[in-house]
């Protein structure tokens, strides 16, 4: 059975890293969709689907590496397009993991099932939480996997995220 999980990964947290143990634990294969693809830099969307892929391959072991692959997934000003947007990018999937009402919604009307993904530590493990804790020099890296929080040294997103 394959699942697809969409994220913006904004940056790449151990929230994320445990939403995707908990997706390859009920699938045999996972499609990671990046979404806002193509949405160009700013501060709620400060890393290129790209530099989101990197982080995330950076911080997952080899094992899951072998059961994900990853997409990136396109806004587009029309829910229904953008549902069908992803059918023409992503292999066929049985479940979809969401805990967006709306995606709940639309994947409902077409008969594919929707599974809940548990939420670790939510009002620390946010995107938003990290990347406000790195602006303000506050300690964030323990929020983060290894390899994202060498990417975010690496690319100096301290500075990025303040710039925007």
């Amino acid at each position: 059975m394959n699942g697809l999980l969409i994220g913006r990964f904004q940056p790449f947290h151990l929230g994320h890293l445990e939403a995707l143990r908990f997706a390859l634990s009920k699938v045999d294969k996972l499609w990671l969709g990046l979404g806002s693809s193509n949405k160009p830099t700013e501060k709620n969307n400060p890393f290129s689907a790209e530099e989101r892929k990197e982080m995330i391959l950076s911080s997952i072991d080899e094992s899951m590496k072998l059961k994900i692959s990853i997409y990136f997934i396109p806004d587009l000003d029309n829910h229904v397009r953008w549902i069908e947007k992803i059918d023409t990018i992503v292999p066929d999937f049985d479940i979809v993991f969401s805990n967006d009402e709306l995606t709940n919604h639309l994947y409902s009307k077409r008969d594919v099932q929707v599974m809940p993904i548990p939420f670790l530590k939510r009002d620390e493990l946010s995107g938003t939480n990290v990347r406000d804790l790195i602006i303000s020099d506050q300690k964030w890296e323990h929020l983060v996997p290894l390899g994202t929080r060498k990417f975010l040294e690496k690319s100096n997103a301290k500075d990025r995220l303040k710039i925007l």
